[in-house]
């Protein structure tokens, strides 16, 4: 009768080359942090025979890529805000939004098989938004189209937007609340553009802002939008009286030419003429004088 082999012989060749490979593992490989706070990018060996490997952390970072952690030294402004915990995990120190990056563990272990391993961590470095700036038209009349702004640059994750009036937020869905059926306006929170159609003497209030992220939120202060009712017959009074001023002028100047008020000065003064030539008065030039002189002569 054949001697049948242990099932577990069978696999020693295939655990024994899995031991002698290096491997990396993470609790986390995708940790959010917010602006300021510290965080723990975990790389842990999970299997190795080499008693000291060599452990690099590199920042991947719009293409570009940089030293972290080498040659058992902190790196660039990581130097005093960042350290190695537990031999392989990185720990950063007052984090801001540009450490948001791909970070890549590298380990490397001459006396294993599998010499080198890697595992890349996800950074997200969350950032409240600032003071959203809000632009909100003071008056306008009653069916023209208004238009309120809300924005800010620093938030991160892009925030998004609410407008409030009178301290009521607006529906982003005017059909889907009683309350603004009558309005209409268009609210889009990713552009944070609040659109008024036609404005109504309801739409009259104090206008504010919120802008929002998942690290927080920010408002702008409240601005007040009248709505006011347009006056046709002023406006046409007001026309009828500029244009009775007008009619008043062009007569006024009419009357002033027929009476000469406006003659040329030429036509109501005297015009130069030539003196006659007196009788017996002959004009004789000399060479001794450059202009004219009369010499009298008398007739016996």
């Amino acid at each position: 009768m054949a001697l049948r082999r242990p099932a577990f012989l069978l696999l020693l060749p295939l655990l024994g080359c899995r031991l002698l490979a290096v491997e990396l593992t993470s609790s986390n490989t995708k940790p959010v942090v917010q602006e300021f706070q510290s965080v723990e990018l975990s790389c842990i060996i999970k299997s190795t025979i080499t008693p000291d490997p060599r452990i690099e952390w590199k920042k991947i970072r719009d293409g570009e890529t940089s030293y972290v952690f080498f040659d058992n030294k902190m790196q660039g402004d990581f130097a005093t805000r960042a350290e190695i915990l537990s031999r392989t995990s990185l720990v950063i120190k007052n984090t801001t939004r540009m450490d948001t990056a791909t970070y890549r563990c590298e380990v490397a272990a001459p006396s294993d098989t599998k010499t080198i391993d890697e595992i890349n961590i996800q950074l997200t470095v969350q950032v409240k938004p600032m003071t959203p700036r809000c632009t909100v038209p003071k008056a306008v009349p009653v069916g023209k189209t208004a238009s309120l702004h809300c924005h800010e640059n620093e938030g991160y994750p892009k925030s998004t937007y609410s407008w409030y009036r009178n301290s009521e937020p607006l529906s982003p869905d005017t059909k889907s609340n009683a309350k603004f059926q009558n309005s209409s306006y268009t609210l889009n929170p990713t552009t944070g553009t609040l659109v008024f159609h036609a404005v109504h003497k309801g739409d009259t209030g104090r206008y504010s802002c919120i802008a929002t992220n998942d690290a927080g939120f920010a408002k702008c202060e409240e601005q007040e939008m009248e709505v006011y009712d347009l006056n046709i017959g002023g406006i046409i009074g007001g026309v009828l009286v500029v244009v009775a001023v007008l009619v008043l002028i062009t007569l006024g100047i009419c009357c002033a030419y027929r009476r000469g008020y406006f003659a040329n000065s030429k036509e109501s003064g005297e015009s130069y003429k030539t003196p006659a030539k007196p009788d017996g008065v002959n004009y004789i030039r000399t060479d001794d004088e450059g202009d004219f002189r009369h010499k009298s002569s008398f007739v016996i």
